[in-house]
């Protein structure tokens, strides 16, 4: 999965132009736009990979890519509030629960709480990826949230490889990216990099769906 991750960008005709285009709206993001329109366009990737497509999209259709982008956001932000809302009731848990019992006990309920708190983000962290792919394939933002089918498959070892594997390359290719930035070049190629990533995730999904013994959807 890594080398065709890391190909998959090259895989349309005008890769290139795309690639420019991409480094480019990520530059201008902070226009707000260009960072949706990029959001968009990470969408239509993983609803051509995990349809089973083997070209990577282009930049065409920017209203499309542009209301992609937002759904994108707003998936986002929900999942951003089921990590934040239970980690920050979890903390004053701890805190409350320390300040009655005492520095020494309370110092140790900080901990485990703290500890739960960090189980609980890693464990939704983990489904995100599930959650946007569902999304983007199914075209719904409710789809992000059908916790049922989401569970089957982010239970199963193929999708945990696509992680694995999307994990990896964000780590790989995100240092060649940080060490090129003084030569601006970096931005493309942590665009690049960005899309191989989702290329993994995609992949994962669709493959953790299959084992899952779910239909895709059509």
């Amino acid at each position: 999965m890594f080398g065709d991750a890391i190909s998959y960008p090259r895989t349309n005709d005008d890769w290139l132009p795309t690639i420019a285009i991409g480094g480019i709206l990520l530059i201008l993001q902070f226009l707000l736009i260009p960072i949706i329109l990029v959001q968009g366009y990470y969408v239509r990737v993983l609803r051509g990979v995990s349809s089973g497509e083997s070209t990577a999209p282009s930049f065409t259709d920017w209203g499309d890519l542009f209301v992609d982008g937002l759904k994108l956001f707003v998936v986002g932000l929900g999942y951003g509030l089921l990590i934040g809302i239970p980690v920050l009731v979890l903390s004053a848990i701890g805190g409350g629960a320390g300040a009655a019992i005492g520095e020494g006990a309370g110092a140790v309920i900080g901990l485990i709480v703290g500890l739960i708190a960090l189980g609980y983000a890693i464990v939704v962290s983990y489904v995100v990826p599930a959650a946007v792919t569902n999304f983007a394939v199914e075209d719904s933002i409710g789809a992000a949230f059908e916790f049922g089918t989401l569970r089957e498959i982010v239970t199963t070892a193929e999708y945990a490889r696509g992680i694995l594997f999307g994990v990896l390359v964000a780590i790989v290719g995100g240092l060649v990216g940080s060490l090129l930035s003084f030569l601006l070049i970096g931005i493309f190629v942590l665009f690049y990099v960005q899309i191989a990533v989702y290329y993994c995730f995609a992949q994962g999904y669709a493959d953790g769906r299959d084992a899952a013994g779910l239909p895709r959807p059509a």
